[in-house]
């Protein structure tokens, strides 16, 4: 390293190397300055100014300087280990690769590079190559306990755990009988914790426990240690030590859910297993006796309600719900959610719930009992009552239990949240914004609330309002870039879902790709693990992150966002996006003075855009630079609006890359071969088509989207012409060979098909919209014939004995989704209007179909509450008066006076 040099400049070499390793970059950049007076051509002091001008973001100096070092100095392996770094920074890793090889072939025992190489192999699971790496460093390097732990980790990740298992023990051979020394024990706790998992996970179950309880004493997480332990005895089916050792974890935490499962799966008595009626006895006895023990526990009280039934259901839930209504617990509905779940126990519910609410209307009290109750518990039954009957779709039912709710006490933010949340279902999105808004300016504090407000604000299109609220918690400065920042990914997908309905694909497309940048930078997060877990001894931690960065792009955000992102795309192929030269030539057909005019409109834009954007700029680039020389300026948005996301050549060949992700990673979901379908067919890859109609009749051959794909399919392949290329002959011959192994067509036409889907599923709406729609595709002077079939739909009541009458089995969705096949697909606006006129009257609160209830009506209750200013407002105050949100929905006028 700099060894070329004569002494006084080799030491000037050193000094750069420490400035940059010490972040003081001025300094190095005037070190190297001084060497490179003298010889300007030096190979490695120019690499190494490069690299510190790219550590102050002036990556076109730095990239052109390591490239000429390079060129000065081939034979250097520290040009070629900058030429890494510059890369590594850049995330072009397999650049940054092929450069640490080069460098290792110049000096193949150097640690750095090796060590940062390995680096690299991690992050890009070139595990063979790793196991490689990291045999190399600990042969160079035996008595470093890092190498030995990163030699036993890459066998792992690399798929051999015995023999990750047997460095550790070559380890454990090197060590005194005395270590660790205090100041060490934790991460050799960790260190034999993270060899007991390896034994489990070969399969070495007897071996663990003998060698787990040989090693206590120096293992210093004892609830790991005991939590290990019991893994281990319920695997080797010795049942009573763990059911005793589950007890004893219990006794430390007896909220924990997983000790109660396990120690029902060690008495034998696991619920996945099914339950008979004496098992259903032993566990109830079971969990008494726990109550007994852990009177505080929640836990032990909660759980006996998933398997009781009847009588016995009956009476644990009243004993564990009537001490709650006291109390006033707001999550108490979330708690029970899941028993709706349950048969029968919905019912039970509501029955009990509908007794506790007469009961103190006429006595104050509970039935049974004489003590008098709170005033407020009978609030929190109405509150209870309101979403329990939101959850059953009897909105009418819901909203007047949360009005007379918020009328005996009008100062509780939930009840506004919850009639909020109702109304949502209920179909009226504006009405629930102004109410989500409502519950906000109550507590101006709470950014949860603050948060619910600004979702019903995207639900109901209301993206500016929405905005201005988001960022009453975000810092100072550019706030939009601060909720990209915090990578508030709920916030960007409903964002982009807004957009979406309202036809802005350039923005909608913006949100989507937004999301889709947060998951790189998770990846890319990952990074700084690979070295500090192997030094801070977080083995467990470590191998489970990764296994979770492996899975990261199945999760649900990144799902749908690369949904919402290939919707778009497919969006923008059926209608592009006009083109600079059809703008121009639509222009050029306009009159002389009003195509002035519109120029002059788009120069002022333009100028106005710049000028924002220099401010920004100026605003942000000052004091933004530190001593080290570095500059903190965040880089202004050149395309706020998407406009240049729209101005793709080929949109298919975009959402492909996306659909690709998501047919890796969420091979099991329906809606990624959907996807997959429609951009298969619009791209005309006939196999790729059958190949996503395939797997959605693997995964639910019922669906009435499935049915839709397949007819659609094998239409278009019967309109398609005779084959004339080898290619289309060989593709004609597979789909020859594969009609007759799906069953709907065997040995039957579509139309036969169609008709024998309808038979199947003639009581459902949705069936019965698809078998209308494939009707019409079929044969299109069916068309009233298709329509017919929709509207002798009948909307039966669902299979649900509710105490306050039937709820009808046609969800708002569904009936929006035919109203649109009736007016866009069908192309028949009077079929569409008396489809509208019907649903108005099954959902009164619907703003889409205008029900007589809505905020869409102008003399509904919900208009008024629609109406109000809201925080969207130019002015949208830090706060306000709760006296300014006075309507009938709320009772506020109480508070006028009120004063704190």
């Amino acid at each position: 390293m700099g060894a070329s040099l004569p002494p006084k400049e080799a030491n000037l070499f050193k000094l750069i190397v420490k400035s940059y390793e010490s972040k003081q970059y001025k300094k190095g950049l005037k070190a190297a300055d001084t060497i490179l007076k003298k010889f300007p051509d030096h190979g490695e002091t120019l690499s190494m100014k490069g690299l510190t001008l790219n550590c102050m973001d002036r990556k076109s100096e730095a990239y052109e300087l390591v490239r000429l070092g390079l060129k000065n100095d081939l034979k250097s392996h520290v040009c070629w280990h900058v030429y890494g770094l510059l890369y590594r920074s850049d995330r072009e890793y397999r650049e940054a690769i092929k450069c640490y090889r080069n460098a290792l072939r110049i000096d193949p025992d150097n640690i750095e590079i090796l060590r940062d190489l390995s680096l690299l192999q991690a992050q890009m699971r070139d595990l063979t190559g790793f196991v490689e790496t990291r045999q190399k460093l600990l042969s160079l390097k035996p008595n470093h306990r890092m190498n030995w732990i990163g030699f036993a980790v890459a066998h792992h990740l690399n798929s051999d755990g015995s023999k990750a298992v047997e460095i550790l023990e070559a380890y454990e051979g090197t060590l005194d009988d005395d270590y660790p020394p205090d100041n060490e024990r934790w991460e050799h706790g960790e260190m034999l914790l993270y060899k007991i998992s390896l034994l489990e996970e070969c399969g070495s179950l007897e071996r663990a426990i003998e060698e787990l309880r040989k090693k206590e004493s120096k293992i210093v997480d004892k609830l790991t240690y005991k939590e290990q332990e019991v893994s281990l005895l319920v695997k080797l089916d010795r049942h009573e030590e763990g059911a005793e050792l589950y007890k004893a974890l219990l006794s430390i935490n007896p909220d924990n859910y997983r000790y109660y499962e396990g120690l029902q799966k060690c008495v034998g008595l696991h619920v996945e297993n099914g339950l008979s009626s004496s098992d259903i006895d032993q566990l109830d006895a079971l969990y008494k006796s726990l109550g007994q023990q852990y009177t505080w526990s929640s836990a032990v009280k909660r759980i006996p309600l998933d398997f009781l039934q009847g009588e016995k259901f009956h009476e644990a839930v009243d004993n564990y719900i009537r001490p709650l209504l006291t109390k006033g617990v707001p999550s108490l509905f979330s708690d029970l959610s899941p028993l709706y779940d349950h048969p029968g126990k919905a019912d039970i519910l509501e029955k009990l719930i509908l007794k506790v609410e007469h009961s103190l209307r006429i006595s104050g009290g509970y039935p049974g009992r004489a003590e008098k109750e709170p005033p407020s518990t009978l609030m929190w039954t109405l509150f209870f009552l309101a979403q329990h009957y939101d959850r059953r779709g009897q909105y009418d039912v819901a909203l007047s239990k949360i009005d007379e709710a918020i009328e005996h006490t009008p100062t509780v933010i939930d009840l506004y949240s919850v009639k909020s949340r109702i109304l949502k279902h209920a179909g009226d999105l504006a009405a629930a914004a102004t109410l989500a808004d409502e519950a906000r300016c109550m507590d101006l504090a709470d950014r949860y609330i603050n948060s619910e407000c600004v979702k019903r604000m995207l639900q109901a299109d209301q993206v500016a309002s929405a905005e201005k609220t988001a960022v009453l918690f975000t810092k100072d400065g550019d706030q939009h870039n601060n909720l990209h920042d915090m990578q508030c990914m709920w916030y960007e997908l409903a964002s982009g879902e807004s957009y979406f309905r309202q036809g802005d694909l350039g923005r909608a497309l913006k949100k989507f790709l937004a999301v889709e940048k947060h998951y790189a930078d998770i990846t890319e997060d990952q990074f700084d693990f690979h070295s500090y877990c192997l030094r801070k001894m977080t083995l467990r931690a470590y191998v489970a992150m990764l296994k979770f960065q492996d899975r990261l792009h199945s999760h649900a955000y990144f799902h749908k966002a690369a949904a919402g992102a290939i919707r778009c795309y497919i969006k923008l192929f059926d209608s592009p996006s006009k083109s600079m030269a059809e703008e121009e030539e639509e222009m050029s057909k306009l009159p002389p003075s009003q195509r002035k005019k519109m120029r002059q409109k788009q120069k002022k834009a333009e100028a106005r855009a710049k000028k924002e954007a220099e401010v920004r700029n100026e605003e942000s680039s000052a004091s933004s630079v530190s001593k080290s020389g570095k500059r903190h300026v965040k880089p202004v948005d050149p395309d706020p609006n998407g406009e240049k996301l729209l101005q793709v050549e080929d949109p298919l060949l975009e959402a492909t890359k996306y659909l690709k992700l998501l047919q890796k990673h969420s091979l099991n979901s329906l809606e990624t071969h959907l996807l997959s379908f429609e951009v298969n067919m619009r791209k005309k890859k006939i196999l790729l088509a059958l190949q996503a109609v395939k797997q959605l009749l693997r995964l639910d051959a019922e669906n009435p989207d499935s049915h839709r794909c397949l007819v659609r399919f094998f239409h278009k392949v019967g309109t398609m012409t005779a084959p004339v290329t080898d290619t289309e002959k060989l593709v004609w011959s597979v789909l020859e060979a594969e009609r007759p192994f799906i069953s709907q067509l065997h040995e039957k036409n579509l139309t036969e098909a169609n008709k024998i889907f309808f038979e199947k599923h003639k009581g459902s709406l949705m069936h019965r919209a698809a078998v209308a729609e494939m009707l019409f595709v079929l044969e299109p002077n069916k068309k009233r014939e298709a329509i017919k079939l929709i509207e002798d739909s009948t909307n039966n009541p669902a299979p649900i004995n509710g105490a306050l009458g039937p709820v009808k089995e046609w969800k708002l969705k569904d009936c929006i989704a035919v109203h649109k096949l009736l007016g866009a697909v069908l192309d028949d606006p009077d079929a569409a209007l008396r489809w509208k006129v019907r649903c108005a009257q099954y959902f009164p609160c619907s703003t889409y179909f205008e029900g007589e209830r809505s905020s869409a009506m102008p003399n509904s209750v919900y208009s008024q509450i629609a109406k109000k200013p809201t925080n969207g407002d130019s002015s949208h105050p830090e706060g306000g008066n709760i006296a300014d949100f006075v309507t009938s929905n709320g009772k506020l006028e109480a508070f006028k006076d009120l004063t704190v």
